[in-house]
């Protein structure tokens, strides 16, 4: 009795960390182009610089200069997170390898934007980027190795888009989303006899995204969109590396992604100068709990473990600014307050995020009348984050705070035809 609970919760432990990184809670950031990048997203949804906008807003697909555009975007990630331990109990008291290194690896991140002008009002977008991702991987036999080790979570996102000027004050705009996501995730078990326990699983989510674009005054512009939820069953396989496999098998958890809305404004104070702001807000409440089942042998259906996330509604608050320095140069800064649906009751050592600030500097700079080359760099500062955790009561309890941040480097290059 006491291995079947055990092996539960070691296989409830991966879904957890699976579930929180698919849903980027934590490590995803956020990234979509390189103008963005060096506001910090202030004003994503009312600027219209280049093809991202069929990805941050499609109606803003109308501003652009007639023809086609194209965008392809690199985002350099340098998470960093270091775990402190306070006050740990039973098996996570003993310090074991250590305290898992800085399990958080170096990620780069493609996207890829087009835009096309089918007439005068009706314009045509494509967006193939990466939303979510996560790259983490602890030492053997650390500390926490029974609530994590490897976690490796990549996506694939495909969004098609059309936008409509309605007149010269308004455009709509409104696309669907495809989203393929593939997870593999390890954690210690606590025996010999099963030794790690290794989870693969993955799933396609099909979702909408809608966007409005408000031209109020010559220099004023306001932007306005919502993503909608996306429905995910994840399905995987469970198997263990020890010589006791008979928790081998496959298992199922479903789960919604949250949905989100943005309000942008842009205005233009003269000639040189731009101001922008941004409010995102996510709906992470509907992440409470997530019933985890067993889909294979005799006991296919029955439910595994409930794991709690009590996930919280979050906001995004962003200001930045654009300086014209010549027709060819243009800067940008930003500064952004980002909340984390996460609390010090639920966190995973996988995602020990906690509320992060933004600031942002980038540079546009354009060598021709046809092509743009941005430059964006982020630094955000990160609460410690505390952990309180364990995959099993009878375990003990880990207990300690990850000190955290964030690098960002975007480099994009846009061509329009």
């Amino acid at each position: 009795m006491n291995k079947c609970l055990k092996l539960r919760m070691a296989v409830a432990a991966a879904l957890a960390g699976l579930s929180g990184a698919a849903l980027a809670g934590g490590f995803g950031v956020g990234t979509v182009s390189g103008s963005g990048t060096g506001n910090a997203y202030a004003g994503g949804a009312a600027v219209a610089e280049d093809a991202s906008v069929a990805w941050t807003n499609p109606a803003a697909m109308t501003l652009l200069a007639p023809g086609t555009e194209v965008s392809a975007v690199g985002h350099l990630i340098f998470p960093s997170a270091d775990f402190r331990n306070t006050a740990s109990t039973g098996a996570f008291a003993a310090r074991g390898t250590g305290e898992g290194g800085d399990g958080i690896g170096v990620a780069l991140i493609p996207n890829f934007y087009l835009t096309t002008a089918i007439n005068e009002r009706l314009r045509l977008g494509l967006s193939v980027n990466v939303p979510f991702g996560l790259g983490s991987n602890h030492d053997q036999g650390w500390r926490g190795q029974l609530t994590a080790l490897q976690s490796r979570i990549s996506t694939l996102n495909i969004n098609p888009s059309l936008a409509y000027k309605v007149n010269d004050r308004l455009s709509l705009g409104a696309g669907v989303s495809m989203q393929h996501a593939d997870a593999t995730l390890t954690a210690n078990t606590g025996a010999a006899t099963t030794g790690n326990l290794r989870l693969e699983a993955s799933d396609t989510g099909m979702g909408y995204n809608l966007g409005a674009m408000i031209q109020a005054t010559p220099d004023t512009r306001f932007g306005l969109t919502y993503r909608s939820k996306v429905r995910y069953t994840v399905n995987g396989s469970v198997y263990f590396t020890g010589t006791n496999t008979a928790g081998n098998g496959f298992a199922r958890a479903d789960i919604t992604m949250p949905d989100s809305a943005s309000l942008s404004a842009v205005h233009r104070l003269n000639s040189k100068w731009e101001l922008m702001a941004d409010l995102t807000w996510t709906g992470w409440s509907s992440i409470k709990r997530l019933d985890v089942q067993r889909t294979s042998g005799a006991l296919s259906g029955q439910v595994l473990t409930t794991i709690q996330f009590n996930w919280k509604d979050t906001m995004r608050y962003s200001v930045g600014a654009n300086y014209k320095y010549s027709d060819r140069l243009k800067l940008r800064m930003g500064l952004a307050f980002d909340e984390t649906p996460s609390n010090d009751v639920d966190r995973t050592p996988r995602l020990p995020d906690q509320d992060r600030t933004w600031l942002a500097f980038g540079a546009q700079y354009k060598p021709n009348k046809q092509g743009a080359i941005e430059v964006g760099y982020v630094h955000q500062f990160i609460k410690d984050a505390s952990i309180n955790t364990t995959p099993n009561p009878a375990s003990g309890r880990l207990i300690g705070t990850y000190e955290n941040k964030v690098d960002i480097l975007t480099v994009s290059y846009s061509h329009r035809f």
